[in-house]
């Protein structure tokens, strides 16, 4: 149960943040009406009423590849029992 919970949590972080990054703009296209609601001794009848219909516009995301030239430094490795030898060398 905490799980689920947990997802359900963030699940609706990403969507807000998706809407705050602009990624997702919603938009509202109609309006919603509410039903007329009668009621008979016979029962209840409901007749008309309109849901809101919304416009969902969202990014891109494009993912690709490029060739680029990366210098990396060089690396040079000196052993413990060198160590000493080396450093005798690099005083002089």
């Amino acid at each position: 149960m905490r799980a689920a919970i947990l997802i359900l949590v963030v699940l609706i972080l990403a969507v807000i943040a998706a809407i705050a990054t602009g990624f997702v703009d919603i938009n509202q296209i109609r309006g919603t009406k509410a039903p007329e609601i009668r009621a008979t001794r016979n029962g209840v009848t409901a007749t008309g009423g309109q849901a809101p219909a919304f416009e969902v516009e969202t990014g891109s995301v494009k993912v690709g590849t490029t060739n680029a030239t990366v210098k990396v430094p060089k690396l040079e490795v000196v052993p413990p029992e060198n160590q000493a030898a080396a450093t005798t060398n690099n005083a002089m």
